[in-house]
């Protein structure tokens, strides 16, 4: 593999987006948080995931959004600790999942979900929350049921189900992530990245891409993220079933690069 300078990649990718709409590499009919958009410019790239043909390679990630997308974009998949007790599929699963949308029909009729977009800055209407604790340096992922909107018949249902199979008191292990660790794995993830933006449309059941701008985001501020975190602008995204967890995202809102990294530049 050539390696390229960060301006001569930007140089490929122009290239690439002067060729007009290209084919999805990925099946993504009626998906659309799939990362398709970055998998496609991969490939056109000539690289594998993630694997970016510049010498620095490891500081550099690259990210891909559809144009007029209103979906958060995902920075990383990090499962909580304790890890060894996979929090996941012993605990939030079984214990405080609810029936899938699709059990009884693609799934089985005990098929279970556990689907959380959770922020710091309020309840989920089950009653999860972020806390970001300074004093024991940690993210904590809690549950409050007194938090919970009742007033749902299928939520209030819930409830009662979570009373019978673990009670409702607090999570027990409390999932959790160090900031310790959590500054290593992020930080040396997304430190620089390449972001680009592309429109879609779907032709024969297949969706096709045309890239329309890149930008260069540099300076990553461990601290920064935290605030994100606390602002709600970085939100915990837990999406699970009992036949497959899909994993644990850190996702940013759109256009709000500027509150993590200290330089955004617009290179297409």
């Amino acid at each position: 593999m050539k390696l390229l300078t960060k301006d001569e990649l930007i140089g490929t990718c122009k290239k690439i987006f002067a060729q007009g709409w290209h084919k999805s590499v990925k099946k993504t009919k009626n998906v659309r948080n799939d990362g398709a958009v970055g998998n496609t410019l991969e490939v056109l790239l000539g690289i594998k995931e993630n694997n970016l043909p510049i010498p620095n390679a490891n500081d550099w990630e690259l990210k891909g959004q559809r144009l007029y997308s209103g979906s958060l974009v995902t920075l990383k998949h990090i499962e909580p600790s304790p890890q060894g007790a996979k929090i996941v599929s012993n605990l939030l699963l079984p214990y405080y999942g609810w029936k899938h949308k699709e059990a009884g029909k693609k799934y089985s009729i005990t098929e279970k979900s556990f689907r959380s977009t959770t922020s710091a800055t309020n309840f989920t209407n089950r009653g999860f929350q972020i806390v970001v604790d300074r004093q024991q340096n940690k993210l904590r992922f809690i549950f409050d049921a007194t938090k919970a909107d009742k007033t749902t018949p299928e939520i209030h249902a819930w409830h009662e189900s979570i009373t019978k199979r673990i009670g409702l008191g607090l999570l027990n292990p409390e999932p959790y992530w160090g900031f310790q660790d959590l500054e290593h794995t992020i930080g040396t993830k997304i430190r620089n990245c390449f972001y680009v933006i592309a429109e879609n449309k779907t032709e024969n059941r297949h969706e096709f891409f045309l890239y329309k701008s890149l930008y260069v985001l540099s300076g990553f501020s461990f601290d920064k993220f935290l605030k994100c975190i606390e602002d709600g602008v970085v939100l915990i995204d837990f999406d699970a079933r009992t036949g497959h967890n899909h994993g644990t995202k850190f996702r940013i809102k759109q256009d709000r690069w500027t509150d993590l990294y200290s330089e955004v530049k617009q290179a297409i």
